[in-house]
């Protein structure tokens, strides 16, 4: 397919706004060209995503259990094809969740029937599932499919916990084709891959949040972060 260049669609859009001046309207088309091939770089990546070869066989007994019970790690793709899993930082040694995992997921939960239309999702933590529920109510969450992960092994092996045993949070897909489970993508933008003065941060950022404020003056700031509550 040929895609006319990025600054003739810009030129195209026909968008303006009451008592704009002409250098507001050329440093926004310029922009939105931008925004444009920002769109279509995010098209190709997620294509290329997409055409990865098969991932590793998941061959280890996990085991897992959600509010209605114990499950194996089959369990999580309830009927559906792919698994995305989240890795929630709430482990045992924590007196409360990482604020930042809290505020993504808040946002996911509305979501959560519209996502388990196409794919499986389970958000995994390390507590008991009894005190990952507690906080769900607290919280006022009403669709987040938790689980805990009853021995660590899974949370080892997809990098939710470090070598040195900290807790970070872990994004990762999995495939069901003819019986077989693979692990199909993970998120690997870590601090190792950071941009200097930047937190670790993955592209497309999973955080509505964030997105929101790239829109704004103020942008994301250097140094604010959600918190679990505001006085």
């Amino acid at each position: 397919m040929t895609l006319k260049p990025a600054i003739e669609l810009a030129r195209a859009s026909g968008v303006r706004y009451p008592n704009e001046s002409a250098e507001y309207r050329r440093a926004r088309e310029a922009l939105l060209a931008e925004e444009i091939e920002l769109r279509r770089h995010i098209e190709r990546v997620a294509a290329q995503r997409r055409q990865l070869p098969p991932g590793g066989e998941v061959t280890k007994p996990y085991a897992f259990e959600g509010e209605g019970g114990q499950t194996d790690f089959a369990g999580l793709f309830g009927g559906k094809q792919s698994l995305v899993v989240y890795n929630f930082m709430y482990g045992p040694q924590r007196a409360e969740p990482c604020p930042m995992c809290t505020s993504l997921l808040s946002a996911w939960d509305g979501e959560v029937p519209d996502i388990t239309q196409r794919v499986a999702l389970a958000v995994v933590a390390r507590s008991p599932i009894d005190r990952l529920v507690a906080f769900k109510r607290q919280r006022g969450w009403h669709h987040l499919p938790l689980f805990t992960d009853l021995t660590d092994a899974f949370s080892h092996d997809y990098h939710a916990i470090t070598p040195s045993g900290d807790e970070v949070p872990a994004f990762n897909v999995f495939t069901r084709r003819d019986g077989t489970i693979r692990h199909f993508w993970g998120g690997e933008m870590t601090g190792a891959t950071s941009d200097p003065g930047q937190d670790p941060r993955g592209a497309p950022d999973l955080m509505p949040l964030w997105t929101i404020f790239d829109s704004t003056p103020e942008g994301r700031g250097a140094d604010w972060y959600p918190r679990l509550r505001y006085t």
